[in-house]
């Protein structure tokens, strides 16, 4: 089950930024600018590879990407 230590290095690594003080309420798509359309491309391939999921391309929305949390809930569902 993925927890938010494992989600922060893999955000860090992708966005090349400092996650550290990054919660579930830390706003992403929208409020971080090195969050962009490639950088959902890139956190997409990283979460199917870290957390062995598979994301369909009709699962994917903007809702998913709004904060750590949401993005947390949904690593968690897809994992069931």
């Amino acid at each position: 089950m993925a927890n938010i230590d494992e989600l922060k290095p893999l955000l860090a690594d992708i966005l090349e930024i400092d996650t550290e003080a990054f919660d579930e309420s830390t706003e992403l798509l929208g409020a971080l600018p090195e969050f962009d359309s490639m950088a959902v491309v890139g956190v997409i391939t990283a979460l199917e590879e870290s957390f062995g999921i598979n994301v369909a391309d009709d699962d994917i929305d903007a809702t998913i990407f709004e904060t750590v949390g949401s993005l947390l809930d949904y690593i968690k569902k897809a994992s069931n």
